[in-house]
């Protein structure tokens, strides 16, 4: 069977079949894709909420149920405005504060983990801060656009990417992910996809206080203090949060027969909070925020297996190797209703981002590297609801960025400077939301970004269709062009020693991508939510290293490579009986190498992007809060080079999550984390984390 030419396995032929016999159910809940559900008191809450105004409908619908709920999800990233899940003509899946809570995640990147559409297990380990990677579409983590409430917040200085393992969730309202070409909006790196981390409001209590402890499996223990409240036109949050984890776990790699205990592991978290927010008027707002994310981790590089030749054989970069980041994120953000409706709104945002990285291994490596990144930024919108029946978004967006990167060699004493340099971009935008007829939106946008890099500016079309069929149907359709620009590494870095020649390449041009999805949501009564989306994503002039010499002692970057993705994203959310809840989830993903430098990879399949995953969650929730749910990871095996002669073996996880409320001030988290020690390497020679227990007592006052 294929659609549209992809091949797609039988065991989801299976799995649609199975959910669209489902009988429907009619207690309605609320539950979003990959994740538990959650409460009638918790869906009260969202209910007091303001939401945007919805297309309008035939009739009036009956009391919200659970599909209904699933749909009304608030959503900001495929609109650059507040608007919900019904009305994005995009594939999006959000994670909410709730569910965040209920699962016990700690990061960013662990939350991220039951939602399709994504690998966010990474390469470097699944232990608690090893580094995070982030695969969307055949992209990686430099073509994934990080937002933080919607504006970019990737290191263009360094990796092109963002450490979402540095994110410690005490300051999380919610995180969405957005597969696809988001370049329209946000400009650069959006070629896989979109991840917005939207940041906690304000409490509207004069003042609430929570503070939790937790402890867990391999020297793990947190302390979290959060503070926030609102006395006249002002309103504060105040959070810290410190988490440590020795990280000596055990474990087993099958396929050479070797076991060992994980070594030089150990991070230490370090993060605060802080959001001011200011009503200077009735119709206008001004916002602080502040997020600092320091976190020290050891840097135990692959584990050193013993038999030569194998999948894997990799020397550790030894017990010293360490690697320490401290990022301060700040922005003002002023909100402003214009005239005297509720049609005209300007948003006016300056950002400041101070990233600092250093890897410091005296004895293995005789380095110390350090780099620092300076980031400023500046965000002007209006959005403008023209009609009823049209929504227009337009604006103008600024970024700069400094990067300084230099190396101290500890026998010789002394420092060579490796790149110094600065981007900047600028870029206008245009967004228009038209409802052709109240079935039927379509929404039409363009951004021409202009760069200070040679052959770096870039312009962005996008265009997308939703049409709602039926009251129980909707049908997705949506192209957008994208680009990954350069990094200041890619274009500067110089590196001359006795043994290696190495140059950036200022001439580098960005990278192109452009991706298409077709998609239909399904209502099945009142009881369940169906989505399926297929998808293909063309990534051309990748940036890559070539070597120039058959001793690999000279290069330089330069745009080889053609890659285009195919494959299929599948949810099924379902109410199965009262306070009773199923979620599954399953992502086809085929990346194919159609041009690159080395001829032998042609027709190959992309390393580490074509992983197959399914999630599935079966969760009971009590009106009083209780909470118990069995959560299900699977990871298809995986090729580790493009060669395609190297591969790993999959693996399934299975996740017990309880929330336990003792009175209306004490709740009691536990969870129970690959209940049956499944053995894996997410990297060859990195292993991931076996059986293990977090238990997190917070008060709440």
């Amino acid at each position: 069977m294929a659609i549209y030419g992809a091949p797609v396995p039988w065991a989801l032929v299976g799995f649609l079949s199975v959910v669209v016999a489902l009988p429907a159910v009619a207690e309605p809940a609320a539950l979003l894709t990959g994740v538990p559900p959650v409460s009638q008191q918790a869906r009260d809450l969202f209910a007091q909420a303001p939401a945007p105004p919805l297309p309008s409908t035939p009739e009036v619908r009956p009391l919200e149920g659970f599909a209904e709920s699933r749909l009304d999800q608030p959503l900001f990233a495929p609109f650059r405005r507040e608007g919900t899940v019904r009305e994005s003509s995009r594939a999006a899946y959000v994670v909410t504060r709730r569910q965040i809570e209920v699962q016990g995640a700690r990061t960013v990147q662990e939350a991220l983990r039951y939602l399709p559409g994504v690998l966010s297990d990474g390469t470097a380990g699944t232990q608690l801060g090893a580094s995070s990677s982030q695969f969307i579409r055949g992209g990686d983590s430099p073509q994934t656009l990080v937002l933080l409430d919607g504006r970019p917040i990737n290191d263009l200085g360094f990796q092109g990417s963002y450490d979402l393992s540095e994110i410690t969730t005490d300051a999380i309202e919610r995180i969405e992910v957005v597969p696809g070409g988001g370049s329209t909006l946000y400009g650069a790196n959006a070629v896989g996809g979109v991840i917005n981390i939207v940041t906690r409001a304000v409490s509207e209590q004069p003042a609430t206080t929570s503070v939790r402890l937790t402890a867990g499996s391999f020297g793990l223990n947190e302390q979290s203090l959060q503070t926030s409240g609102t006395s006249g036109p002002i309103g504060w949050r105040v959070g810290y949060d410190r988490t440590q984890a020795t990280n000596n776990f055990p474990f087993t790699i099958d396929s050479v027969g070797f076991s060992g205990i994980r070594q030089n592991a150990d991070v230490v978290y370090n993060n605060f909070n802080v959001r001011l927010e200011a009503a200077l008027s009735p119709r206008t707002d001004l916002t602080f925020n502040l997020i600092a994310n320091n976190k020290d981790l050891g840097a135990p590089g692959g584990v050193p297996l013993p038999i030569p030749g194998s999948v894997g054989q990799f020397n550790s970069l030894s017990s010293d190797a360490r690697q320490f980041t401290n990022n301060w994120l700040t922005d003002l953000l002023l909100k402003a209703k214009l005239g005297q409706g509720e049609d005209s709104r300007l948003t006016a945002r300056f950002y400041a981002d101070f990233l600092n990285y250093r890897f410091d291994a005296p004895v293995s490596l005789g380095t110390r590297d350090e780099i620092a990144r300076e980031d400023y930024g500046l965000q002007l919108q209006h959005d403008w609801r023209v009609s009823p029946g049209q929504n227009l978004i337009y604006g103008f967006d600024f970024r700069t960025t400094h990067a300084l990167n230099t190396t101290f060699n500890y026998p010789s004493t002394t420092t060579a400077l490796n790149y110094e340099g600065d981007v900047t971009q600028g870029a206008f935008f245009v967004r228009d939301e038209i409802a052709i007829l109240d079935s039927l939106r379509l929404n039409l946008g363009v951004r021409q970004d202009l760069s200070s890099v040679v052959n770096g500016s870039f312009t962005s079309p996008s265009a997308g269709l939703r049409w709602e069929v039926g009251e129980d149907t909707a049908i997705r359709a949506n192209y957008a062009r994208s680009f990954r620009a350069p990094l200041i590494s890619d274009l500067y870095y110089r590196l001359r020693s006795p043994f290696f020649n190495i140059d950036g390449n200022p001439n580098l041009r960005p990278e192109q991508g452009d991706s298409y999805d077709i998609g239909i949501d399904q209502k099945i009564g009142e009881a369940a939510l169906l989505r399926l989306t297929y998808f293909s994503n063309t990534v051309s002039d990748t940036i890559s290293f070539v070597f120039s010499d058959p001793f690999f002692t000279s290069g330089t970057y330069t745009n080889v490579g053609l890659v285009r993705t195919t494959g299929v994203e599948a949810t099924a959310d379902i109410e199965i009986a009262p306070f009773w809840y199923f979620s599954a989830n399953y992502t086809t993903s085929d990346p194919r190498i159609l041009q690159d430098s080395d001829p032998t990879v042609l027709g190959k399949q992309l390393s580490f992007r074509g992983a197959d995953s399914f999630n599935a969650s079966l969760a009971y929730e009590s009106p009083g809060g209780w909470y118990a749910g069995v959560f299900v990871h699977s990871i298809g095996s995986f090729f580790v080079n493009n060669a395609n002669t190297e591969s790993l073996g999959g693996y399934t996880t299975a996740d017990l999550k309880l929330r336990l409320p003792l009175n209306n001030a004490f709740v009691l988290n536990a969870q129970l984390n690959n209940l049956f020690n499944q053995q894996y390497q997410v990297y060859p020679g990195y292993p991931g984390l076996g059986l293990n227990f977090r238990l997190g007592l917070t008060l709440t006052l």
